[in-house]
């Protein structure tokens, strides 16, 4: 398998919450993502990329992520997401995550640490202002 496989990719990027709802409460999940897998492979899609998807306040659209370890439970559980996984292999699709580290939520542990304890290493991951001209 090459390396570059990418550029020849066909993407196709999604919004696990807005794609497909399988258990009727009106927001998409992995579940129904599975669902709508035989779909996006008809379409020619190579491989699935994949908005956040972690636990968030969803004050910026789920990229103020709180827990980079985990699913947000309205998309449904990590064995869902695993089991979503498994399947898109299966049908040969590759899937790449959006994934944000160059910010946190404020409801991050880290933050929350860092705000807590001033000689806390984890401090330095942030700019600390008095206002918000400081950081310009």
């Amino acid at each position: 398998m090459s390396d570059l496989w990418y550029k020849d990719a066909i993407f196709y990027e999604l919004h696990v919450k807005a794609f497909q709802d399988a258990n009727g409460d009106g927001i998409g999940d992995f579940r129904g993502l599975i669902e709508r897998l035989d779909y996006v492979q008809d379409l020619g899609v190579t491989c699935l990329w994949l908005l956040p998807f972690y636990p968030s306040p969803l004050r910026d659209d789920g990229y103020d992520i709180a827990d980079y370890c985990d699913i947000a439970p309205a998309y449904g559980s990590m064995a869902d997401f695993e089991a979503f996984l498994r399947e898109a292999h299966r049908r040969g699709l590759r899937v790449i995550a959006d994934l944000v580290v160059n910010h946190t939520s404020d409801q991050h542990p880290w933050f929350q640490e860092a705000r807590r304890d001033p000689a806390s290493p984890k401090r330095d991951y942030y700019v600390w202002s008095a206002d918000d001209k400081q950081y310009r």
